[in-house]
């Protein structure tokens, strides 16, 4: 069988732009938070069980998975789009915007949704393939902890669903339409958060010798914070830590009782991770110890570092590079500081983890301006089938 004209080619997916389009921008208009994706679930159920899917809903909450059997082979590929939106209150002014207020897909999770439904349906009506693909719809990617992915694992995910590798996909702000971006091994960060509340005594801002000022302690810890990564860390290693919040006080002439600091810290190794947690731990207890105050520590580990199997990225690049051309692909990309909770997936199977280019000089994620670009819906659909049918291939 020939890889480049037997398999889907962004011309065979074009007549399903309209259609996607309007899904897309029906699952924009009405945007749900994590675990809360009730409407969304319902839409994209009935739209699968329609072309022919077996859907089994209630993984990890509102999760699903739709199954497609083709001839008589055994085996098995996973393709995963998430379904949630952020607590962002959208102001791009279209037509089609959220109309739920203090809430919006700014992060294109109604696209990654909407690519896998034009994959699906155009499997379904063309059936060029051999074995079983399971389509994964995940909840709760953008919750930071207790994730999606990590329920759906829990709920018996590749134990109901067994497949040999998975796939997954984000579109990425500041890179041309269609552009597919690929890298072997860690690719996106582990992400934890560190709470810190410094219990001091308060007092009178004349009479600062008689309290234990927790502002103080504070800001000498944030400057002592930034020495983590750049004293403590191997140079040739990659790490953040940031502190996104200092809270304390309210008026200028009282000293407040208490100061709070939440900090989000990033590696791509796992010894570098334990480094950071480590050394975080060390000079906040010292800085509060040194002065006399109490420090409570809530250190919460986020999503585990991305990593992608060298083998199932070969394979997904050389699908794009059929799809696209060698020039709308880039290989070694990033990493990237952002995390992404697929890593759960990539820990139990190999596979790859990619991103999407979703325009240059477009609004970045998480952004109120943010809308993802519709001109990638039939490209990533034709990906999706592509990649499906090649993995699947009937064997020789």
């Amino acid at each position: 069988m020939s890889a480049t004209q037997d398999f889907c080619s962004l011309h065979d997916t074009q007549d399903l732009h309209d259609e996607l389009r309007g899904m897309r921008h029906r699952l924009h208009q009405h945007p749900e938070l994590a675990y809360q994706e009730f409407q969304t679930a319902d839409f994209v159920a009935q739209n699968l069980e329609n072309w022919g899917y077996t859907v089994t809903r209630g993984l990890g909450g509102t999760g699903m998975v739709a199954t497609l059997k083709a001839g008589t082979g055994t085996r098995a590929v996973a393709v995963r789009a998430d379904m949630d939106a952020l607590p962002i209150h959208e102001e791009t002014g279209l037509p089609y915007a959220s109309r739920e207020a203090g809430k919006m897909h700014a992060c294109g999770h109604d696209g990654h949704t909407t690519m896998v439904l034009g994959a699906a349906r155009h499997l379904a009506r063309t059936r060029r393939f051999n074995g079983t693909v399971h389509l994964v719809f995940q909840p709760a990617e953008e919750i930071g902890a207790d994730s999606g992915a990590k329920r759906m694992i829990e709920d018996g995910l590749f134990e109901r669903f067994p497949c040999e590798a998975i796939f997954g996909l984000h579109n990425h702000p500041g890179y041309p339409t269609g552009t597919f971006l690929f890298r072997s091994g860690p690719f996106m960060a582990a992400c934890d958060t560190v709470d810190l509340t410094i219990h001091g005594r308060g007092g009178h801002a004349a009479r600062p010798h008689l309290a234990v000022d927790p502002i103080v302690i504070g800001a000498q810890l944030v400057s002592a914070l930034q020495t983590v990564v750049s004293r403590s860390v191997d140079p040739m290693q990659t790490a953040v830590v940031t502190v996104g919040a200092f809270n304390a006080g309210h008026v200028a002439n009282v000293i407040p009782e208490t100061a709070r600091l939440q900090i989000s810290v990033r590696s791509f190794d796992a010894q570098v991770r334990k480094l950071l947690e480590a050394r975080i731990r060390t000079l906040a207890q010292a800085h509060a110890d040194a002065h006399g105050a109490r420090i409570e520590i809530d250190y919460v580990p986020g999503y585990p570092v991305v990593v992608n199997s060298a083998p199932e990225t070969e394979f997904a690049l050389t699908v794009a590079r059929e799809l696209v051309g060698e020039e709308r692909v880039v290989d070694g990309f990033g990493p990237i500081a952002g995390s992404e909770d697929f890593a759960y997936y990539l820990q139990e199977k190999p596979g790859c983890f990619l991103r999407l280019g979703n325009g240059e000089g477009a609004p970045m994620l998480h952004n109120p301006a943010y809308d993802f670009n519709d001109d990638n819906l039939t490209v990533g659909a034709a990906y999706w089938t592509r990649l499906v049918e090649r993995f699947l291939a009937p064997q020789a």
